[in-house]
């Protein structure tokens, strides 16, 4: 297992990279302080998970993220000592896995990295139903690929498994409680934030008008639904699709 932090923080990287290899045996740990070494870090050591500060120089954060989800979907785990939930939102935007809130104590940021690397396995494959289609849309669970109008869709491992839960309950309202439960973990049934940004990620990458959705439809209060066949919804249904 090769873990890069990437933190400004010199005494920091230390504290971590010491605990993680108290922790965990056999894990070893890459470091950078500052965006265009953690590039440069992850092309040279291909990690395993990154556990990235949003407060970087030269390139931050949120940057760094951004050139690393254009060709990898490596686990991303963002550090950071802000709190405002913007900056959740837009790195979970981005691409991120996770957050943690600095100061964080060595079990919760191991328990946070081992979460991340399990959310990241691809469910397995289902052998009673090996592909589905609704309209545009196919999926192939065997070989975990979907495609739309033909053309393959690419899907983060996050993104699959969450269309993974709503095809496979197709028809019926999921609770949020419950898909951020089976896709994120028990431990984020509260995190309503990573629930929207990966709908509306899914949206924009297999609804033909993604403001006006057609297969994932938001059941206000309660949670989505997956519709397996696509039908024009009229204005009044249409407006009440628009919020996530």
């Amino acid at each position: 297992m090769k873990i890069l932090i990437v933190d400004d923080d010199h005494d920091l990287l230390e504290a971590v990279g010491l605990g993680l290899q108290l922790q965990w045996q056999g894990v070893q740990v890459i470091t950078a302080m500052d965006g265009e070494a953690a590039l440069s870090q992850f092309y040279d050591e291909l990690p395993d998970v990154i556990l990235l500060d949003v407060g970087l120089p030269l390139l931050d954060g949120f940057e760094v993220l951004r050139q690393i989800r254009a060709v990898s979907d490596t686990p991303v785990l963002m550090l950071t000592a802000r709190g405002e939930e913007l900056d959740k939102v837009r790195g979970l935007e981005i691409g991120a896995d996770d957050y943690i809130t600095k100061p964080f104590s060595p079990l919760e940021l191991l328990a946070r990295i081992k979460a991340v690397l399990r959310r990241s396995e691809l469910p397995p494959p289902v052998r009673v139903a090996p592909s589905f289609e609704a309209g545009a849309l196919t999926v192939n669970f065997e070989s975990h690929e979907v495609a739309r109008d033909g053309l393959p869709v690419p899907l983060s491992s996050i993104e699959y498994r969450l269309l993974f839960q709503l095809i496979r309950n197709a028809g019926h309202v999921v609770p949020r409680e419950t898909l951020l439960a089976r896709v994120w973990g028990d431990d984020f049934r509260d995190q309503t934030d990573y629930l929207k940004v990966y709908i509306n990620r899914l949206r924009a990458k297999l609804e033909p008008d993604p403001e006006h959705p057609r297969l994932i439809i938001t059941e206000r209060g309660l949670g989505y639904r997956f519709v397996r066949t696509s039908t024009p919804a009229d204005p009044v249904e249409r407006a009440r699709r628009r919020q996530p």
